[in-house]
């Protein structure tokens, strides 16, 4: 608690008492006749028939309702109001009114809801609701909202300034020091002996009148202060915001906790370090603040170039709306996970002129559908559209403690929520409801430790989703990860709304979650056509920043359950499901592409994501730091591409956090090896860019401070762990930066062990990404591509033992091979130039599915042969994946003898869902005739002897840039086989090879290595690995060509090289010296060792 208050400039400029110079306070109003209902529970109030009236002290009654004219207007004064009541209900041409835009209220009020019997049909109990149109206005004192620590705050450091311990407070009276708010030096300080003197308490009123504006005024009661403290006095420091200086009394302590619109009562501030039960399960460890003192570090500064200054809330104000609750949780199924009380009040709003701003709202929501703090409830468009004027808004609130969400916006369009605080709740926090909610605007908003409730599927935690199955059909088994646990602190269910200067910290989840509704739900059902909201173009999203969130401080990605559950979906409606977002013109998919843009986007000290993009700017401390998802097989819009440009990735900064008692997050890293926190584990990989499905392009982007530890795996680029998905060839970064990334750091492609598994999963082994300018592997115009994947080498590729991979040169494109009857089956595909060298998929879909799909890189215009670890398939059709016009490849397929085939072409669209046949293979008995490939006409050969039926594929139309399939559809050839029962596996190695083998032959040159670069950074001193030698790679390529004679020419020298002979030399020496002084003697030893 700050006891100071800061004296600014007061804009209402007050001419006489009660009004300013724009209008008449509402409490001011001619024609008001005072109320003083008195205290009973039982006393059912109704105002109406024009009646106005100016409730001027404490009360209690049973319910109030304002309606047909009927007007309630709160009487500001210097003694506190507390109106206690079961609801408030503000009826058609009902008024209430508290303060206005023009004359904010500045008593203190409270207005206490209780009880919980007498339910409301619409509104329920415990509320204050405005029905049709009704009228609420309540304009409490303007005040900062929030704002950042100027400072880094240390442990068991006090949060005041240090100006209190600098000089004393003098003697009896009221004392006063001036401060400044940027330096907490003392600039003035005095007393006044308001006890003995009313010339004291003049001298006091023309002091504080007199004070500049922006500096701090402290002030205090020694002793005695009341005796001769007069009106002249008083006024001029309530006007600055006091509370209790009207009401002070002999002897009282302390003048006020805070004073002006500048200052901070009752503050929030947020840390930056997250930790773990030791069951996995998250914990938030807010700012605890023990004895005055930080228990956590607070940051209050940029740190490695990301802003990561602790967030400051307001959390007390002077007009409070706050729930009355019961010692212990009671009556209702949320009391199976919470031991206290959640049936806090709500205010719910529907269709009706409201404008709320400068209130507290305190234990409010209810854990039942429907009932939260505010409520906006289908009013439709509350903007200009919908005839308001000025517009519905909410703004300058402090939600905190509440029971289920803060603000819920509901079939409802063009609400501005500005400068509203959000901390301590239970379920989403900032919600769009149904989907249809948009043009709505989140601005300088704070949402703080949001927490797992029981309303939604998404708003539950593990637990929860296990224990509630309402709704879902019988024998559903639920899958927390899966269906429930995404609960968020913007939860935002229609792209088209806007979010600017937002902070969200702190969830169990996520900080922003943008999702989307195939259909409108609730109420809203039929507001919109299927599919509507996945094409929506994205409103605003500009400086908002995610910190210290479990799952991710951002996700664009996935969907709710718009239907209700069946046999086929058991789920329970509005459970999370999986869904692509494309955005186009008037949301038709079938005009021009509008890009989502998200500007100036930070995210910190995120778990797991930084961001996870579906469809950033600074990224620094998270687990993963941005992944973009396209659709795993395809992008649902085909054509779409993501970028990340100008942005920076920062893996582990100098905010090192705190140690705890969970060892697991504590632990060395850096490059200076300093204990830290880590995202979740001292093993985990932390990757800056998580390359995905694609296609993506990284621009102009900075990596800094990615150092891999012996032990833990650390990479600027890495890629997602047990993927089952493509890896696009069109992935690809240019203009990058590095600070402080060593040259082993840069890039990793992932080996079996700890969160990697296996590596056996077909996304693990066909990852690829373009190097277009050379700023990662030093190649321009190089793929790295795993190390093992022989699908995509050739012999003058250069390994980089310490990435797992290789830096290749090629034409690369994808087949998609999908396989029926059997679904089930395993697939190995082998190129001709490297028959020891298979690469085994297991495919992308669930082995339950009634078709699988295989999704491999390939080399254009090269060889390759297909088998399978069980009888062929009866159905395969390949599709033809980034193929440009007139990329072609052989195939190869293995079938049992005895099996015939019926083979056709035909282009798919995938939009419009219609297919279109465009040719027909016949066979031959020449192999070679399979190159005479028409658009109408193709050939196949099928050797019996080897069990293979070769065919060409080649694409026969142009393809946009970021397209996955041609500008007339996908292309694909269709293979239907009888296939004799009982046949063995169609396995033809044996049989194929050596008679198909070819020998490797390098289509596209390596590009020149750039002259100036070299592979060790001079920025920081290398961390040795077992593998890694600071040498030129280009000097490997030359020893290379001239040993293509090994014995092993499908195990290309360099990977020998560095894996045999290299540590044989110290490798202290070997930093030391130029390597072309002793390359004649090194390669006398390879040939020796060869």
């Amino acid at each position: 608690i700050i006891t100071s208050f800061c004296c600014r400039e007061v804009s209402l400029g007050f001419t006489k008492e009660g009004q300013s110079m724009l209008g008449i306070c509402p409490d001011k109003e001619p024609g008001l006749q005072p109320w003083m209902p008195g205290h009973s529970e039982d006393h059912r109030v109704t105002i109406s028939n024009n009646s106005t009236v100016l409730l001027t002290t404490s009360a209690t009654v049973h319910s109030i309702e304002i309606l047909s004219g009927g007007k309630l207007v709160i009487a500001d004064t210097n003694r506190p109001i507390l109106l206690r009541t079961k609801h408030i209900l503000i009826g058609n041409k009902g008024e209430l009114h508290i303060g206005s835009p023009d004359c904010p209220y500045k008593g203190n009020l409270t207005i206490l809801l209780f009880g919980s019997d007498e339910e409301h049909s619409y509104f329920g109990r415990k509320y204050i609701g405005v029905g049709s149109g009704g009228t609420l206005e309540i304009h409490g004192e303007r005040k900062l909202s929030w704002t950042f620590l100027n400072k880094t705050l240390h442990p068991r450091e006090s949060s005041q300034n240090n100006y209190l311990f600098q000089r004393s407070w003098g003697n009896r009276g009221i004392i006063i020091h001036v401060i400044d708010p940027k330096t907490g030096e003392v600039l003035h300080d005095d007393r006044f002996d308001t006890y003995r003197s009313k010339n004291e308490s003049y001298r006091l009123a023309k002091y504080v009148d007199g004070i500049k504006p922006g500096l701090i005024l402290a002030m205090m009661v020694n002793d005695e202060g009341s005796n001769n403290l007069e009106d002249s006095a008083k006024k001029s420091i309530s006007r600055l915001g006091s509370k209790h200086i009207g009401s002070l009394g002999f002897r009282a302590p302390v003048l006020d906790s805070e004073l002006n619109s500048s200052s901070l009562s009752l503050t929030l501030m947020c840390c930056r370090s997250v930790c773990f039960h030791t069951n996995g399960s998250f914990l938030l460890c807010m700012c605890s603040v023990y004895a005055g003192k930080a228990k956590f570090i607070h940051m209050g500064e940029e740190v490695d170039g990301v802003d990561m200054r602790a967030e400051v809330g307001l959390l007390s104000r002077n007009i409070l709306l706050r729930g009355e609750m019961e010692p212990s949780c009671y009556g209702n199924e949320a009391c199976k996970f919470f031991n206290f009380d959640t049936f806090g009040g709500h205010l719910k709003v529907n269709s009706s002129v409201i404008h709320i701003s400068g209130m507290e709202l305190q234990h409010m929501g209810q854990q039942t559908m429907g009932h939260y703090p505010v409520h906006f409830h289908m009013n439709g468009d509350v903007d200009e559209r919908g005839g308001y004027d000025p517009p519905t808004s909410v703004s300058d609130l402090s939600i905190h403690h509440s029971f289920s969400r803060c603000v819920t916006i509901h079939g409802s369009n063009g609400l501005m929520v500005k400068d509203v605080v959000g901390y301590d709740t239970l379920g989403h926090c900032f919600f769009t409801e149904d989907g249809p909610e948009e043009r709505n605007t989140f601005e300088h908003c704070l949402g703080l430790m949001v927490r797992a409730g029981t309303l939604l599927p998404s708003d539950r935690d593990s637990k929860m989703c296990r224990d509630i199955t309402d709704g879902a059909y019988p024998g559903y088994v639920p899958n927390p990860r899966q269906d429930c646990s995404a609960t968020s602190t913007f939860w935002i269910a229609n792209p088209n709304n806007n979010l600017i200067n937002c902070a969200a910290a702190g969830s169990e989840e996520t900080g922003f979650w943008f999702l989307f509704h195939h259909m409108a739900t609730g109420p809203s059902n039929g507001s919109y056509s299927p599919g509507y909201t996945e094409h929506t173009p994205m409103g605003q999203f500009t400086n908002n920043r995610a910190h210290s969130n479990f799952r991710a401080g951002m996700i664009l990605d996935n969907g709710v359950k718009t239907t209700q559950a069946n046999n086929k979906d058991k789920r329970p409606f509005l459970s999370l499901i999986g869904a692509r977002y494309g955005p186009h013109q008037d949301s038709d998919p079938f005009k021009p592409r509008v890009p989502a843009l998200i500007h100036h986007f930070t995210a910190y000290k995120n778990q797991y994501h930084g961001a996870w993009l579906r469809g950033g700017d600074v990224f620094a401390d998270n687990g993963i730091g941005l992944t973009l998802a396209s659709g795993g097989t395809f992008p649902e819009d085909d054509g779409s591409h993501q970028q990340v440009k100008n942005s920076l990735f920062v893996g582990e900064s100098d905010n090192r956090g705190m140690p705890f008692p969970d060892k697991r997050i504590w632990g060395p890293g850096g490059p200076d090896l300093t204990d830290r926190t880590l995202p979740r584990g001292i093993d985990f990989p932390i990757r800056g860019m998580q390359i995905y499905d694609g296609p993506i392009n990284v621009q102009n982007c900075t990596f800094r401070k990615y150092t891999a530890l012996n032990g833990r795996h650390t990479s600027a680029f890495g890629f997602r762990l047990n993927n089952s998905w493509q890896s696009c060839p069109n992935n690809n970064v240019t203009n990058i930066t590095f600070d402080h990334v060593p040259i082993t750091s840069r890039v990793f492609f992932g080996e079996p062990g700890p969160w990697f598994s296996k590596m056996q999963m077909d996304g693990d082994k066909t990852t690829i990404f373009h190097d277009i300018d050379g700023s990662v592997s030093e190649y321009p115009g190089a793929f790295l591509v795993k190390e093992d994947n022989w699908l995509l080498r050739h012999p003058d590729c250069i390994d980089v033992p310490d990435w797992k991979g290789a830096i290749c040169s090629g034409h690369y494109a994808q087949i998609y091979v999908q396989t029926r009857n059997p679904a089930n089956l395993n697939m190995q595909i082998v190129r001709d130039e490297y028959p020891d060298r298979p690469l085994t998929l297991e495919g992308a879909l669930d082995k339950r599915k009634v078709y699988q799909q295989f999704q491999p890189v390939v080399t254009l215009a090269k060889g390759y042969t297909i088998h399978w670890d069980q009888a062929a398939p009866a159905e395969v059709t390949i599709w033809l994946i980034n193929f440009n016009k007139n990329d072609w490849i052989n195939v190869g397929l293995c079938y049992p003898q005895g099996t015939t085939f019926t083979i056709l072409s035909d282009i798919h669209n995938r939009l419009t869902k219609q297919t279109r046949k465009t040719g027909v293979f016949v066979r031959t008995t020449h192999k070679e005739k399979i190159n005479h490939l028409h658009l109408a006409r193709g050939y196949f050969y099928w050797e019996e002897d080897t069990g293979l039926l070769f065919l060409k594929v080649k694409a026969h139309n142009h393809r946009e840039t970021f397209a996955f399939c041609s500008v007339k559809g996908c292309e694909r050839v269709k293979i239907t086989a009888i296939v004799p029962k009982g046949s063995p596996p169609s396995n033809c190695l044996a049989k194929a090879y050596p008679k198909h083998a070819e020998l490797p032959i390098v289509d596209v040159p390596m590009p020149r290595k750039i002259p100036t670069a070299r592979l060790v950074s001079n920025e920081i001193k290398m961390i040795p690995t077992p593998h890694y030698f600071p040498v030129e790679l280009a000097l490997f390529m030359s020893l290379e060509k001239r040993f293509l004679s090994s014995s092993k020419p499908s195990d290309p020298i360099p990977t020998r090289l560095l894996k045999e002979v290299l540590p044989l030399i110290n490798a202290s020496i070997l930093n030391m010296i130029n390597l072309r002084v002793v390359v004649k003697q090194l390669t006398d030893h390879l040939q020796r060792f060869i």
